[in-house]
């Protein structure tokens, strides 16, 4: 007579095909990408330079007028987001067109990033009934491009001002069935430009991918 331990294992291998369990709901899909266009860097960034017709772009905070879009003329440099400019604090989110995003489950947010100096980047969000939040999560310095990805409920979250892009008081689970806007911010001010256009302190965003289900907004 086989062993239990041979039995499950047996069970686990014809209910798969892999020998390897699936337990809990499936994983969202993609709700959206943005990496931002081709549009003529070094400006001031604008709608124009969304690349996702379904994302609205909206820039916070008293240093909002400079985030820029940057790219450095050789095709192994992205086109991407970059806050040295930026003489205070500052804000980046992007708001479905047509539906909310459902940030439960297994929904995850991933991006491509390179921070210099002390800035750490933060996810932050704008739930239905206007609150937001900023994660106590980041990413932080690194020497090259590098992509990172957060499990949205192993996050913990805090009152964010958006007027000032300040970080309050923590907030015990949130309810984010209904999110209206995704972003990021690094809480600091761009630093001081070195010859060549870099810095010695501001974050970098190539990319940014949601993972998460769909809610249709109301009219």
């Amino acid at each position: 007579m086989a062993r239990l331990p041979e039995i499950v294992a047996t069970v686990l291998v014809a209910a798969t095909g892999t020998g390897l369990a699936q337990t809990g709901p499936p994983p969202p899909g993609l709700f959206f990408r943005e990496d931002w266009n081709e549009k003529q860097p070094f400006e001031q960034v604008t709608q124009e330079h969304i690349k996702n017709p379904d994302l609205i772009q909206s820039l916070w905070g008293p240093g909002r007028n400079g985030i820029k879009k940057r790219h450095h003329g050789t095709d192994a440099d992205p086109y991407y987001i970059w806050s040295g400019a930026c003489p205070a604090n500052w804000a980046l989110t992007l708001r479905h067109r047509h539906a909310y995003a459902s940030l439960t489950g297994r929904s995850k947010i991933r991006w491509r990033t390179m921070q210099t100096g002390y800035r750490h980047l933060h996810v932050i969000v704008r739930v239905a009934d206007g609150a937001w939040l900023v994660s106590d999560e980041s990413t932080g310095a690194s020497r090259d491009w590098k992509e990172s990805e957060f499990l949205i409920v192993d996050l913990h979250w805090r009152k964010l001002d958006i007027e000032n892009i300040l970080e309050g008081t923590p907030v015990e689970k949130p309810d984010l069935s209904r999110v209206d806007e995704i972003g990021f911010t690094d809480l600091m001010r761009g630093g001081p430009s070195l010859p060549g256009g870099s810095s010695t302190a501001s974050s970098r965003i190539d990319w940014i991918e949601v993972y998460a289900f769909a809610g249709k907004r109301g009219k």
